[in-house]
C-alpha cells in the first residue's frame, strides 16, 4: 500500500477508498465536500462574529455616556 492512499475509518474499522465501490466512493467525496464547505462556514462564521464584536465595541464608545 502506498503512504499516499486514502483511507477513511469508521466505527473503528480503516477503509482503503480505492478498495470500495464506485458508490461508496462518490459517498467518501461527498462526505470530503461537505466537511471543507462546514470548515469553510466556520471560518467565515468566526469573521463575522468578530465584525459584530467590533462594531458593538466601536457602538458602546460612540454612545452618549449618560442616559437622557
Amino acid at each position: 500500500m502506498s503512504t499516499n492512499e486514502l483511507e477513511i475509518t469508521t466505527g473503528g474499522l480503516s477503509y482503503k477508498v480505492s478498495d470500495l465501490s464506485p458508490e461508496a466512493q462518490q459517498q467518501v467525496t461527498n462526505l470530503r465536500y461537505v466537511e471543507s464547505e462546514i470548515a469553510r462556514l466556520n471560518a467565515q462564521l468566526a469573521v463575522y462574529e468578530t465584525a459584530r464584536g467590533t462594531y458593538k465595541t466601536v457602538l458602546k464608545d460612540l454612545l452618549p455616556k449618560t442616559a437622557q
